[in-house]
């Protein structure tokens, strides 16, 4: 296994504070199930799982709740043993609202109506939840679909699934895998500890999607600021056959983003939308959804759980959690000592991308990867000030467009503008507003445009479809 230094830097990027110190050296920790999970149908990107259990139904772990309900989708499983409670609208961290099953783990089979009907073995029976698989001779078939029925989508934070990206059109082929240990969101350490912890995992997940993508190199991408992780992965993946490589990053946000780590490690450039990473020979996975493959594969075990960093400087002691998804962010806060003071925000993810939320009663999906305390000193009231036309925004943009522009013309309500100026192009990073000297909210422009610009191209596809079937 080779180490080198990437041979590629991106224009653009900003440096915030990381803030990694306090949750970087904190070891893994396993949270017991809470009394109550709130368990959501819309965990991934794509349409939502459908909800097939009910209200009165007593569910075991890693029963499906939820069926894969569409091409982009995957399927949702109980986290734990439990009683139904209901299946309701609840409000997600980026403000969605969408079915969710809460589910009552202090209950007991008995104290469901119908205490006899059949349900799949607990997790501490001497069955798997699905039967293991020796990944040397199971078909690429069978390692598919097992990625499938475990549910298994990106867990760096897109949601996109897995099965889908593992299944590249017949006229595309991998050329590279290249797995983001970047994690340049400021605060988030859950990648570098598993990375740390599990690398072994690791290297079984990309043995696996190698088979399933027909032998591609591996590049491993990771920044220079986790050499304990580098050091992991060196020893992990040793004996490792064939062209694979790990590409140690220069220190600079977004390094995580999709297309510039595939610029990073391997040179190339993704075309503009519709364009994907396959399109030039790449899939990019997060290390733990590689992870999460191994353990699917090899143990039967779906994705049920995820490590989520709880960190900031209002939190009592921050942590790498290992929580069972559905787990409400007051009983991930509550396990980490609770509040050292009351936070002035609360953050699901990071500073840069993450979104604040109003309540603690949100609950963690499969793509969770921090939830941030930040008190009043790490925090200030701003008014938005008119463009003073400085391009610091433009010399940060990654993606090489004109955030100032776009968000001028999308305040004046001219998304057509927007839309020319290659907004769809922008990947929400949040380093434009990072550097901005006037606090303008240019990342929610982009957002807000992006948003009209979908909504008018799905009119636009549902009106030709139903001309088409008069």
């Amino acid at each position: 296994m080779k180490t080198a230094r990437s041979k590629f830097i991106f224009k653009g990027g900003v440096h915030p504070d990381y803030n990694k110190e306090l949750a970087r050296d904190k070891a893994i920790e396993r949270m017991p199930v809470p009394a109550e999970l709130v368990i959501s149908m819309s965990q991934h990107l794509g349409a939502p799982a459908k909800c097939v259990v009910k209200a009165g139904d007593f569910v075991r772990r890693g029963q499906v709740l939820g069926e894969r309900n569409g091409f982009i989708s995957v399927c949702v499983r109980a986290s734990a043993d439990g009683l139904v409670k209901a299946v309701e609208k609840r409000r997600g961290a980026a403000g969605g609202m969408a079915d969710a099953v809460i589910l009552d783990t202090t209950a007991t089979p008995e104290s469901a109506p119908d205490a006899n009907s059949p349900t799949p073995p607990p997790i501490n029976s001497p069955t798997p939840i699905l039967p293991p698989l020796d990944w040397k001779a199971a078909s690429r078939e069978d390692l598919l679909k097992r990625v499938d029925e475990a549910g298994i989508c990106g867990m760096g934070g897109a949601g996109f699934p897995t099965v889908v990206k593992l299944s590249p059109p017949p006229n595309k082929r991998c050329e590279y895998l290249i797995l983001n240990g970047a994690e340049c969101e400021p605060y988030l350490t859950a990648d570098f500890r598993v990375m740390l912890e599990r690398a072994d995992r690791i290297r079984v997940g990309v043995e696996i999607m190698r088979k399933v993508l027909g032998q591609p190199a591996v590049r491993i991408a990771v920044e220079e600021n986790k050499p304990e992780a580098i050091a992991a992965l060196e020893k992990a993946f040793a004996d490792i056959e064939g062209n694979a490589e790990i590409v140690v990053l220069p220190v600079l946000y977004p390094q995580g983003s999709e297309k510039h780590q595939i610029f990073a490690t391997v040179g190339r450039v993704v075309p503009e939308p519709p364009a994907l990473p396959i399109d030039v020979g790449c899939v990019v996975e997060n290390v733990g959804t590689v992870a999460a493959i191994a353990d699917a594969v090899e143990l039967g075990e779906p994705l049920l759980e995820r490590v989520t960093t709880v960190s900031g400087d209002a939190v009592a002691e921050p942590k790498n959690v290992l929580a069972p998804a559905g787990t409400k962010y007051a009983d991930l806060i509550a396990f980490c000592g609770g509040e050292k003071e009351p936070p002035a925000k609360v953050i699901s993810g990071g500073t840069m991308m993450g979104f604040a939320v109003a309540s603690t009663e949100i609950a963690t999906t499969k793509t969770t990867s921090g939830l941030l305390l930040l008190s009043p000193r790490r925090v200030f009231q701003y008014t938005s000030g008119p463009c003073i036309n400085c391009g610091r925004c433009v010399r940060a943009c990654p993606m090489g467009l004109e955030p100032a522009f776009i968000s001028r013309a999308v305040d004046a309500g001219d998304v057509k503008a927007a839309e020319d100026a290659h907004v769809m192009d922008c990947i929400e990073c949040g380093a434009c507003s990072f550097g901005c000297p006037a606090y303008r909210t240019i990342t929610q422009s982009c957002r807000r445009a992006k948003a009209t610009i979908r909504a008018r191209i799905a009119a636009e596809k549902a009106k030709a479809a139903a001309a088409a079937a008069k």
